[in-house]
């Protein structure tokens, strides 16, 4: 992906945020979450938009490489850049938080959601109860259950 990626300038075409996304995706898929970071710096350097697409990607680059400061912050960077997080980008934060061990910060990132105008779904509500699970706070894991829609 990486090498496609670079190859478009050579031939003169002009990667875009589609593009961009796909080849963070791919990053993220191969366990290369510094790559995918890489990528999704070079888009504003590029002068391409990020969108939700483009955090979502880089944000589950940072969750599978066990990053979820990174996640977070940008999570963080999104209403700054008008791009609004939607449930695929609150999910892949709170799955990094899972991952981190940061069952706190998962249900401050569930309770932020409304808020952000987000409904939860199962896959968000699954990534907090699966935090609290592995921080040992069952009780926690059973209010969220029982808040599911």
């Amino acid at each position: 992906a990486l090498d496609l990626l670079s190859l478009m300038s050579d031939a003169k075409v002009i990667p875009n945020h589609i593009t961009y996304s796909a080849a963070t995706s791919a990053c993220e898929k191969g366990g290369q979450w510094q790559l995918a970071l890489n990528l999704f710096s070079l888009m504003y350097e590029a002068n391409v938009v990020q969108t939700q697409i483009s955090y979502s990607a880089a944000i589950s680059a940072c969750e599978k490489g066990g990053q979820w400061q990174f996640a977070l912050h940008l999570l963080s960077l999104m209403p700054g850049s008008t791009v609004a997080p939607d449930k695929i980008t609150y999910s892949a934060a709170l799955s990094a938080c899972e991952k981190g061990g940061q069952w706190q910060l998962a249900l401050d990132l569930l309770s932020l959601m409304p808020h952000a105008k987000v409904v939860p779904d199962e896959i968000t509500y699954n990534a907090a109860i699966s935090a609290c699970e592995k921080g040992n706070q069952w009780q926690l894991a059973l209010h969220l259950l029982s808040l599911m829609p």
